[in-house]
């Protein structure tokens, strides 16, 4: 049985100027660890903001086959990187059009945000048998 594979899309905290990276870095390992702990595999996508983080991302999308993308709150909520949320969303689209589409409120509960939606994970529905959320 194959696992499904998620991958987390977020900003690198250590290329973020002007605070300490240190605390996100740590939510981050603990976001990772809780992963493992479910058993799902998961790769991770954090970009610099200056650095094309829109190639960046699109190579991540097409290195796997992934069942769910998470991306993340620093991407997501900052009203000035809207526009690159925008680019992000489509970007999944394109790249991983069958991929469910999850949203973290840290980085300590990706894992929580993807198996909201995988397969394996959701309820059966009893008329159909389906696990399909749509």
């Amino acid at each position: 049985m194959t696992t499904a594979r998620v991958l987390v899309l977020g900003l690198d905290p250590a290329k973020i100027q002007g605070w300490d990276p240190e605390p996100v870095q740590a939510a981050i390992a603990r976001g990772r660890a809780r992963f493992d702990d479910h058993g799902v595999e998961a790769d991770w996508c954090l970009v610099a903001l200056e650095e094309n983080p829109e190639g960046a991302i699109e190579e991540a999308l097409t290195r796997e086959d992934y069942a769910c993308v998470v991306i993340g709150g620093g991407i997501r909520t900052h009203e000035p990187l809207l526009e690159l949320f925008e680019k992000v969303v489509n970007l999944v689209r394109r790249h991983a059009p069958d991929a469910a589409i999850a949203f973290n409120s840290s980085p300590e509960n990706c894992a929580d945000a993807a198996l909201r939606w995988l397969p394996q994970r959701m309820p059966r529905d009893p008329d159909t048998g389906s696990r399909d959320r749509a």
